[in-house]
C-alpha cells in the first residue's frame, strides 16, 4: 500500500515538473510606453501567444525602454539576452542599407504605398536578419512623419539652425541636408530634452507628439506625411528553435494577427492623434508646396545615396515597390 502511495506521489511530482519544464518564458523589451499603439498592439500580441500556446510560452513586455534602450535592443536579441523585442527598423541603417529602406523621405508616404514597400522589402530583411541569428516576426508601419517646430517653416532654408532631434541616422542626415544641428535623443528622453532646451524641434508622428505632451512646449506640427517608418518584432532564432512545433506555430499565428491588426490600428490612431494633438492647443499646419519640394529634393538625394550602398538588393526592392 505505501509502496502504491509512493509510486502515485512519485508520478504525480514527475507530471508537475514535466509540466514546469514545458514552460518557456520571455523577455520582450520595447522603448515605449503603454500609451503607444505598437505597446498596445504587443500587449494584445503577448494575451494571444499566451492563449494560442495553451500556457506552454509565456512573454514579458517591458515598455518605455525599462529592459533596454533602443539602440540595444536588436543586440539583446541577437544574442539571447531577451528572446524577442521590438525595435525601429531605421535606427539600424548605419549598419545595412536594408535597414534604412522605409526611412528614406517621400519615397513612399502613405499606407498602401507603404505597406507595398514592405512586401518588396521583407524577403531580404528577413534574410539579413536570419544572417544575424534572428527571425522577423512581423512589422508595423507609424503613422506618417511630420516636422515639429515652434518656427514657420515655409521652406527647407528655413530649418537651418533649428536644435533638431536625431533618434537615427535617417533623421540625421535630412539635419544635415536642411542645415539644422542634430541631437540624438531616444524617444524615453524626448520630453526632457524639450523641457530643458537640448532641442527645440523634430520629425515624427504624431504617436510620438502625443505620447510625450511634445504640445507643451511645441505648438507646430508640419503635416508633411514624409514617410511610415517601422516597427519590428524579432525573435532569436535558438529561442524560437528550442519550441516544439506547437508553440512556434502558435508564436507565428500571433504574430500574422498582430501584424494585422498594427496596420489597421496605426492608420486609425494616425487621425485620433492629430485630432487630440489639436485639442492640446497644437496648430496642424499643412506644408507648403516649396517646404514640400525641397523635402522631396532632400529625399530622392538619400535614395539616390541609398541605391548606391544598397547594389543589386537596392534595385531589386526598388523595381519591385515601382511595378504598377
Amino acid at each position: 500500500m505505501y509502496k502504491k502511495l509512493s509510486l502515485l506521489a512519485g508520478a504525480i511530482v514527475l507530471a508537475f515538473s514535466a509540466g514546469a519544464q514545458a514552460q518557456t518564458k520571455w523577455d520582450l523589451p520595447t522603448a515605449y510606453p503603454a500609451s503607444n499603439l505598437h505597446v498596445e498592439n504587443l500587449t494584445q500580441f503577448v494575451k494571444e501567444v499566451d492563449e494560442l500556446s495553451a500556457g506552454k510560452l509565456k512573454i514579458t513586455l517591458h515598455n518605455n525602454a525599462s529592459l533596454y534602450k533602443a539602440p540595444e535592443i536588436k543586440r539583446a536579441v541577437q544574442g539571447n539576452q531577451a528572446q524577442i523585442g521590438e525595435i525601429l527598423l531605421s535606427n539600424f541603417a548605419n549598419e545595412d542599407p536594408i535597414y534604412e529602406l522605409d526611412g528614406l523621405p517621400f519615397l513612399a508616404t502613405g499606407y498602401e504605398a507603404s505597406f507595398k514597400l514592405y512586401q518588396a522589402q521583407k524577403p531580404f530583411l528577413e534574410k539579413k536578419l536570419n544572417s544575424q541569428g534572428m527571425t522577423l516576426l512581423y512589422a508595423v508601419a507609424w503613422p506618417p512623419q511630420g516636422i515639429f517646430a515652434n518656427r514657420d517653416i515655409k521652406k527647407v532654408a528655413d530649418m537651418k539652425g533649428l536644435k533638431w532631434r536625431a533618434y537615427s541616422p535617417v533623421t540625421a542626415k535630412i539635419a544635415e541636408l536642411a542645415g539644422a544641428q542634430p541631437v540624438t535623443v531616444q524617444q524615453a528622453e524626448l520630453a526632457q530634452a524639450m523641457a530643458t532646451g537640448v532641442i527645440d524641434s523634430y520629425m515624427s508622428s504624431g504617436s510620438t507628439g502625443y505620447d510625450t505632451k511634445t504640445y507643451e512646449y511645441i505648438k507646430k506640427f508640419y503635416d508633411t506625411e514624409a514617410w511610415l517608418p517601422k516597427n519590428a518584432v524579432i525573435v532569436n532564432k535558438k529561442a524560437f528553435d528550442a519550441l516544439d512545433p506547437a508553440t512556434q506555430e502558435a508564436l507565428k499565428k500571433a504574430g500574422a494577427q498582430a501584424e494585422a491588426r498594427g496596420w489597421k490600428l496605426s492608420q486609425e490612431k494616425n487621425t485620433w492623434y492629430k485630432e487630440a494633438l489639436t485639442k492640446n492647443g497644437m496648430e496642424i499646419v499643412k506644408p507648403t508646396v516649396e517646404l514640400k519640394e525641397g523635402l522631396g529634393v532632400i529625399g530622392k538625394r538619400m535614395l539616390d545615396d541609398w541605391l548606391k550602398k544598397a547594389g543589386a538588393d537596392g534595385q531589386a526592392m526598388i523595381a519591385e515597390f515601382r511595378k504598377p
